[in-house]
Protein backbone atom coordinates (compact mmCIF):
# COMPACT_ATOMS: atom_id res chain seq x y z
CA UNK A 1 0.00 0.00 0.00
CA UNK A 2 0.90 3.44 -0.85
CA UNK A 3 1.60 5.45 2.27
CA UNK A 4 1.75 9.01 -0.30
CA UNK A 5 -1.25 8.35 -2.86
CA UNK A 6 -1.57 10.83 -6.14
CA UNK A 7 -4.68 12.52 -4.45
CA UNK A 8 -6.84 12.94 -7.71
CA UNK A 9 -9.86 15.73 -7.00
CA UNK A 10 -13.35 14.18 -8.36
CA UNK A 11 -15.25 17.51 -8.12
CA UNK A 12 -19.17 17.13 -9.23
CA UNK A 13 -22.36 19.11 -8.28
CA UNK A 14 -25.42 17.05 -8.31
CA UNK A 15 -29.29 17.40 -7.88
CA UNK A 16 -30.66 13.98 -8.38
CA UNK A 17 -28.03 11.82 -8.46
CA UNK A 18 -27.05 11.07 -11.82
CA UNK A 19 -23.72 13.42 -11.81
CA UNK A 20 -23.09 11.84 -8.47
CA UNK A 21 -23.37 8.64 -9.98
CA UNK A 22 -20.52 9.16 -12.84
CA UNK A 23 -18.25 10.56 -9.95
CA UNK A 24 -18.47 7.18 -8.17
CA UNK A 25 -17.75 5.55 -11.13
CA UNK A 26 -14.93 8.04 -12.24
CA UNK A 27 -13.26 7.17 -8.68
CA UNK A 28 -13.34 3.76 -9.20
CA UNK A 29 -11.31 4.13 -12.41
CA UNK A 30 -9.44 6.00 -10.77
CA UNK A 31 -8.37 3.82 -7.51
CA UNK A 32 -8.10 0.76 -10.20
CA UNK A 33 -4.25 2.33 -10.99
CA UNK A 34 -1.87 1.74 -8.35
CA UNK A 35 -0.44 4.70 -6.23
CA UNK A 36 -4.11 6.80 -6.41
CA UNK A 37 -6.60 8.11 -4.55
CA UNK A 38 -10.16 9.32 -5.70
CA UNK A 39 -11.09 12.35 -3.44
CA UNK A 40 -14.67 13.17 -4.36
CA UNK A 41 -15.79 16.84 -3.12
CA UNK A 42 -19.01 18.54 -4.25
CA UNK A 43 -20.05 22.24 -4.05
CA UNK A 44 -22.97 23.96 -2.77
CA UNK A 45 -25.68 25.26 -4.01
CA UNK A 46 -26.39 28.39 -5.46
CA UNK A 47 -29.29 30.92 -4.14
CA UNK A 48 -31.50 33.33 -5.50
CA UNK A 49 -31.72 34.93 -1.82
CA UNK A 50 -28.78 36.53 -0.75
CA UNK A 51 -29.20 35.59 2.89
CA UNK A 52 -29.72 32.51 2.20
CA UNK A 53 -26.29 30.78 3.17
CA UNK A 54 -25.05 26.47 3.28
CA UNK A 55 -24.12 25.05 6.30
CA UNK A 56 -20.37 24.70 6.28
CA UNK A 57 -20.55 21.04 6.16
CA UNK A 58 -23.35 19.03 3.93
CA UNK A 59 -25.62 16.87 6.13
CA UNK A 60 -24.64 13.84 3.67
CA UNK A 61 -22.27 13.22 1.04
CA UNK A 62 -19.34 14.50 -0.30
CA UNK A 63 -17.73 17.25 1.64
CA UNK A 64 -17.49 20.73 -0.42
CA UNK A 65 -14.49 21.45 -1.99
CA UNK A 66 -11.71 23.60 -0.41
CA UNK A 67 -8.92 25.67 -1.69
CA UNK A 68 -6.75 22.69 0.10
CA UNK A 69 -8.10 20.19 -2.09
CA UNK A 70 -6.98 21.82 -5.06
CA UNK A 71 -3.88 23.04 -4.25
CA UNK A 72 -3.07 19.35 -3.24
CA UNK A 73 -4.83 17.62 -6.07
CA UNK A 74 -2.62 15.74 -8.72
CA UNK A 75 -5.39 15.93 -11.47
CA UNK A 76 -8.95 17.25 -11.44
CA UNK A 77 -12.31 15.18 -12.71
CA UNK A 78 -14.87 17.94 -13.00
CA UNK A 79 -18.72 17.33 -13.08
CA UNK A 80 -21.96 19.26 -13.48
CA UNK A 81 -25.51 18.38 -14.63
CA UNK A 82 -26.26 20.24 -17.53
CA UNK A 83 -27.88 23.48 -17.67
CA UNK A 84 -28.78 24.97 -20.93
CA UNK A 85 -25.97 23.51 -22.61
CA UNK A 86 -23.35 24.99 -20.30
CA UNK A 87 -22.04 23.68 -16.40
CA UNK A 88 -24.97 24.40 -13.57
CA UNK A 89 -24.59 27.60 -11.67
CA UNK A 90 -22.92 26.73 -8.37
CA UNK A 91 -20.23 24.77 -10.37
CA UNK A 92 -19.60 28.16 -11.96
CA UNK A 93 -19.69 29.62 -8.83
CA UNK A 94 -17.20 27.45 -7.27
CA UNK A 95 -14.93 28.39 -10.67
CA UNK A 96 -15.18 31.36 -10.47
CA UNK A 97 -14.13 31.52 -7.00
CA UNK A 98 -10.64 29.83 -8.41
CA UNK A 99 -8.49 33.55 -8.92
CA UNK A 100 -6.04 32.49 -6.42
CA UNK A 101 -5.25 29.15 -7.62
CA UNK A 102 -5.16 30.91 -10.79
CA UNK A 103 -2.93 34.11 -9.89
CA UNK A 104 -0.67 31.46 -7.87
CA UNK A 105 -0.66 28.55 -11.26
CA UNK A 106 -1.66 25.88 -8.84
CA UNK A 107 -3.12 23.60 -11.20
CA UNK A 108 -0.82 24.42 -13.76
CA UNK A 109 0.74 21.21 -15.32
CA UNK A 110 -1.93 18.91 -13.78
CA UNK A 111 -3.92 16.65 -15.49
CA UNK A 112 -7.82 17.22 -15.99
CA UNK A 113 -10.91 15.68 -17.66
CA UNK A 114 -14.93 16.35 -17.27
CA UNK A 115 -18.27 14.90 -17.11
CA UNK A 116 -21.56 15.46 -17.76
CA UNK A 117 -25.71 14.47 -17.16
CA UNK A 118 -28.38 15.77 -18.81
CA UNK A 119 -32.23 14.64 -19.35
CA UNK A 120 -32.35 14.51 -23.15
CA UNK A 121 -30.13 12.85 -25.49
CA UNK A 122 -29.35 16.68 -27.19
CA UNK A 123 -29.85 18.52 -24.28
CA UNK A 124 -26.29 20.14 -24.70
CA UNK A 125 -24.26 17.26 -22.52
CA UNK A 126 -21.09 18.09 -24.99
CA UNK A 127 -21.73 21.80 -25.12
CA UNK A 128 -21.66 21.48 -21.21
CA UNK A 129 -18.55 19.33 -21.13
CA UNK A 130 -16.92 21.83 -23.40
CA UNK A 131 -17.85 24.84 -21.52
CA UNK A 132 -16.45 22.99 -18.06
CA UNK A 133 -13.08 22.55 -20.31
CA UNK A 134 -12.57 26.29 -20.77
CA UNK A 135 -11.59 27.77 -16.94
CA UNK A 136 -9.35 24.32 -16.85
CA UNK A 137 -7.72 25.45 -19.71
CA UNK A 138 -7.05 28.91 -18.59
CA UNK A 139 -5.38 27.69 -15.40
CA UNK A 140 -3.01 25.53 -17.62
CA UNK A 141 -4.24 22.37 -16.75
CA UNK A 142 -3.78 19.70 -19.64
CA UNK A 143 -7.14 18.32 -21.23
CA UNK A 144 -8.03 14.06 -21.21
CA UNK A 145 -10.11 13.17 -23.69
CA UNK A 146 -12.23 9.81 -24.26
CA UNK A 147 -10.28 8.15 -27.45
CA UNK A 148 -12.41 6.06 -29.60
CA UNK A 149 -10.40 3.04 -28.49
CA UNK A 150 -12.48 2.38 -25.56
CA UNK A 151 -14.93 0.17 -26.72
CA UNK A 152 -18.40 1.30 -25.21
CA UNK A 153 -17.91 4.98 -26.81
CA UNK A 154 -18.22 3.04 -30.41
CA UNK A 155 -21.58 1.62 -30.11
CA UNK A 156 -23.23 3.27 -26.77
CA UNK A 157 -26.49 4.58 -27.23
CA UNK A 158 -27.05 6.73 -24.51
CA UNK A 159 -24.25 8.92 -22.56
CA UNK A 160 -20.45 8.80 -23.72
CA UNK A 161 -18.57 11.54 -25.70
CA UNK A 162 -14.58 12.04 -26.30
CA UNK A 163 -15.10 15.08 -24.64
CA UNK A 164 -15.72 13.07 -21.38
CA UNK A 165 -18.28 10.84 -19.78
CA UNK A 166 -22.25 11.87 -20.02
CA UNK A 167 -25.54 10.59 -18.07
CA UNK A 168 -28.76 10.52 -19.97
CA UNK A 169 -30.72 10.68 -17.09
CA UNK A 170 -34.28 11.27 -18.95
CA UNK A 171 -36.90 13.31 -18.03
CA UNK A 172 -37.89 11.41 -14.99
CA UNK A 173 -34.08 12.33 -13.61
CA UNK A 174 -33.61 8.68 -12.99
CA UNK A 175 -30.23 7.68 -12.11
CA UNK A 176 -29.06 4.60 -13.03
CA UNK A 177 -26.17 4.53 -15.43
CA UNK A 178 -26.44 2.20 -18.40
CA UNK A 179 -23.51 -0.22 -18.75
CA UNK A 180 -21.60 1.62 -21.39
CA UNK A 181 -22.03 4.95 -19.39
CA UNK A 182 -20.58 2.84 -16.09
CA UNK A 183 -17.46 1.32 -18.61
CA UNK A 184 -16.92 4.80 -20.04
CA UNK A 185 -17.25 6.82 -17.01
CA UNK A 186 -14.46 3.98 -15.29
CA UNK A 187 -12.11 3.85 -18.28
CA UNK A 188 -12.10 8.12 -18.11
CA UNK A 189 -11.14 7.68 -14.59
CA UNK A 190 -8.48 5.12 -15.46
CA UNK A 191 -6.90 7.23 -17.86
CA UNK A 192 -7.46 10.39 -15.80
CA UNK A 193 -4.96 8.53 -12.82
CA UNK A 194 -2.45 7.04 -15.12
CA UNK A 195 -1.95 10.23 -16.73
CA UNK A 196 -1.55 11.68 -13.49
CA UNK A 197 1.22 9.22 -12.40
CA UNK A 198 3.23 9.52 -15.92
CA UNK A 199 3.20 13.30 -14.76
CA UNK A 200 4.70 12.46 -11.26
CA UNK A 201 6.91 10.93 -13.07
Amino acid sequence: MNPNPLKILVLFYSRRGSTLNLARQIARGIESVAGCEAVLRTVPKVSTVCEAVEKDVPDSGAPYATAEDLKTCAALALGSPTRFGNMAAAMKYFIDGTIPQWLGAELAGKPATVFASGAGLHGGQESTLLSMMLPLLHHGMIISGIPFSEHALNHTQSGGTPYGASHVAGHGGKAALTPDEHEIAFAQGKRLAELAVKLAG
